[in-house]
């Protein structure tokens, strides 16, 4: 199945605050992925605040990305 972020926050701590178009909110924890690759660079905490929506995939500038099937895996629902 395929999901669409439709809004996202940055949060403290290197967490995002993620909306999915069904209506689903969660927070998604990208610590586990700051010591990997390109997604070394996040670890800025102004270009990690840079966050934001392309093709329905959270994104940064420099072009790292999170699916959002990954995003709904991992999430921790929030109301």
């Amino acid at each position: 199945m395929f999901w669409n972020v439709k809004n996202v926050t940055p949060l403290p701590n290197y967490r995002i605050r993620v909306e999915i178009e069904d209506g689903r909110v969660g927070v998604f924890d990208v610590t586990p992925y700051l010591e990997h690759g390109v997604f070394a660079e996040l670890q800025d905490v102004d270009y990690f605040n840079q966050v934001g929506i392309q093709y329905g995939a959270v994104t940064w500038p420099n072009e790292q990305d999170i699916a959002p099937e990954t995003l709904v895996a991992e999430m921790e629902p929030v109301d």
